[in-house]
């Protein structure tokens, strides 16, 4: 049963599929629990590839369910559909923490030390990839962790970043190269 879930929420919805579950959501608020269920993990993976801890990625996840839910009835299907939607609304919960936090006296800006980058690199080298990728520009960053921790394509990251599809993976070469050169791997 859960390959088969795992395999039902790999599909990616149409646009006709988004707007009919916000349609639902926008009648009766218990409908949208599909679209939760269906969103939150990759949510808090790009919210996690942005923050400090599992915490402060799993509070930022809720404001951005809670903030879609109040404005669920403007959700278009336009722009990469639902998960450029809710993306949009995580890196901007996640901008506005961060504003936030920078206001607050006492406050650390400490990089995190621990890692959710993958298993097949060991510590030090998570640390310095995600050095590397703190350094891409804003663009190149957002495209790679909306990528990586994200699970979107390039439509749906043009979605979220605002430009087209071909400028996305534009961003998505461009960064990868860098990394590429400055990581030194062939």
């Amino acid at each position: 049963m859960d390959d088969a879930r795992t395999l039902i929420d790999s599909v990616p919805l149409t646009l006709d599929e988004d707007e009919a579950m916000a349609c639902a959501s926008t009648l009766d608020p218990n409908a949208f629990a599909a679209i939760y269920e269906r969103y939150r993990t990759p949510v808090y993976r790009y919210l996690r590839s942005r923050t400090t801890s599992d915490d402060e990625a799993g509070e930022l996840c809720a404001v951005t369910f809670e903030r879609a839910l109040n404005a669920i009835c403007r959700f278009r299907p336009s722009g990469g559909g639902m998960i450029a939607w809710l993306m949009r609304i995580a890196r901007n919960a996640h901008i506005d923490a961060s504003r936030r936090s920078h206001r607050q006296p006492g406050r650390s800006d400490a990089r995190r030390t621990d890692t959710h980058i993958g298993t097949e690199i060991g510590p030090e080298d998570a640390i310095i990839l995600r050095t590397l990728i703190h350094a891409l520009p804003p663009n190149q960053r957002d495209a790679i962790q909306l990528r990586f921790a994200g699970g979107l394509t390039a439509r749906e990251i043009g979605g979220v970043l605002g430009m087209s599809e071909s400028a996305a993976q534009k961003q998505l070469e461009r960064a990868m190269r860098t990394l590429k050169e400055a990581y030194d791997v062939d």
